[in-house]
């Protein structure tokens, strides 16, 4: 039995093709591209172009959602994979990630999130009602 609500994936990604990193249209087909190669289910998508250049945008997924911010005058991205389930293969958008955007080192940490042992036992504490 899974004993968290989710797992978040961290991907840093350095030395980054600068142009695609500008480009607000380039991240948003990378974004959904990522997130269909691991198999998630796109519900949304939003992404904003931020001057003089930069692009954040999130792919809101059944499993959770897929967030990136873009620094491209320092030749990097920043992306969060946040999944519930067994169903996302997380690690298929971080390959792909780092393999179109030509980074030359990329960093990725994960983190278990929503210890259910940890709700459990607030919830067995005295706590309100409501959150038992």
């Amino acid at each position: 039995m899974n004993k968290h609500l989710g797992v978040q994936t961290m991907i840093e990604l350095y030395g980054c093709n600068k142009e695609l990193l500008l480009n607000k249209v380039s991240i948003e087909q990378i974004m959904h591209e990522a997130a269909l190669r691991a198999n998630a289910t796109i519900v949304q998508e939003f992404f904003h172009q931020f001057s003089p250049f930069g692009v954040s945008g999130t792919v809101v997924i059944a499993e959770s959602h897929i967030n990136i911010h873009t620094w491209p005058e320092h030749h990097y991205a920043a992306v969060d994979i946040f999944t519930c389930g067994e169903s996302l293969d997380s690690q298929k958008a971080v390959d792909y990630l780092a393999e179109i955007l030509e980074a030359t080192a990329s960093k990725v940490s994960k983190i278990e999130r929503g210890s259910l042992d940890e709700i459990k036992a607030i919830r067995a504490s005295k706590t309100p009602n409501h959150l038992r």
